[in-house]
């Protein structure tokens, strides 16, 4: 029988030792990918280019974890320069790829970042957006940071409160809890199929704000809906054209929010996060793009439940 324990970790190759630091922080890595730019595609090219260098890294490292987060962190700041670029091209909302319940990597969905927060970060500049989330979020030491980004601790600290200040605003003021959020999650989702004005009215605050992110791929609106009279219209507007109705897959945390997963027009896949405060929903944000659904594939059922079972559920 092998011997497991200190000799075990003593008898690895250089190799074999190098590979299990890695993958004992890829998940944390993909976090932070994940976190710095928005996209479940480009936060897993980045962990793979990450491991790519770490496999040319010659000599011994002595802290692997703060080694690896300054190369991902680097690579996330070469690329968000294009990203941005793309950004100022998107067709309609750009909303981040959706995590959903526990169907991401274990680390992605660790801690208390909405979809809110993560709108907040995308006005931030690349480094203010680097340096709240290696502070902040992911705890790294202010003197890491500033070697990550080589730039003095007195220049990151400034970068970090500045970036803190900006995001406060955003992020959750109070926490609903879980079966008041699925109630509202419900009575929305059939309200909004059944195009229910005076249903829609009780659960809307009124300055509530529809972000739909179609990414010029699906129908999708161009832009960022504003106001309860015009919210309303729309979804009796849509109840008068959809067909068929939209179908519930399942009611799901979205980005940490309320929301729930959805087939609509037969076919096409979204997901729908609802921010709520004072148990009216302020803002909600569907993603329909279906580039950024498809780690979401095996949602989408063969043989959907009717809608009426599946809101009883």
């Amino acid at each position: 029988m092998k011997k497991s324990g200190p000799d075990e970790d003593e008898s690895r190759s250089p190799r074999d030792q190098r590979t299990a630091d890695f993958q004992a922080e890829r998940a944390r890595l993909a976090r932070l990918a994940y976190r710095m730019m928005g996209s479940f595609s480009e936060a897993e090219d980045i962990v793979q280019d990450a491991w790519l260098r770490w496999q040319r890294v010659e000599g011994d490292i002595d802290t692997p974890a703060g080694y690896l987060t300054r190369i991902v962190t680097r690579l996330c700041l070469d690329r968000l320069k294009s990203a941005r670029a793309r950004r100022e091209t998107y067709v309609g909302p750009w909303l981040p790829d959706p995590i959903v319940g526990k169907t991401e990597p274990d680390a992605v969905s660790a801690d208390d970042i909405t979809v809110t927060l993560m709108l907040a970060m995308e006005r931030l500049s690349p480094l203010e957006r680097a340096a709240f989330l290696l502070h902040d979020v992911f705890d790294v030491p202010l003197r890491d940071v500033a070697v990550t980004l080589d730039r003095e601790p007195a220049a990151v600290r400034q970068l970090a409160s500045r970036a803190r200040k900006h995001v406060q605003a955003a992020r959750p003021r109070f926490t609903v809890p879980a079966n008041e959020a699925d109630r509202i999650a419900r009575a929305f989702f059939v309200a909004a199929r059944d195009g229910d004005t005076a249903q829609l009215s009780a659960l809307l605050a009124q300055d509530v704000a529809i972000h739909t992110d179609g990414g010029g791929k699906v129908i999708a609106f161009r832009k960022i809906v504003r106001g309860i009279d015009r919210a309303l219209r729309l979804f009796a507007s849509l109840r008068r054209k959809n067909a068929p109705l939209p179908t519930l897959v399942r009611i799901a945390r979205i980005d940490g929010l309320p929301g729930y997963i959805s087939i609509d027009r037969g076919s096409i896949l979204q997901t729908t996060a609802l921010d709520i405060h004072n148990d009216r929903i302020t803002t909600i944000y569907i993603v329909r793009n279906p580039d950024k659904l498809a780690h979401l594939a095996t949602e989408r059922p063969n043989s959907p439940r009717t809608i009426d079972a599946a809101v009883k559920d």
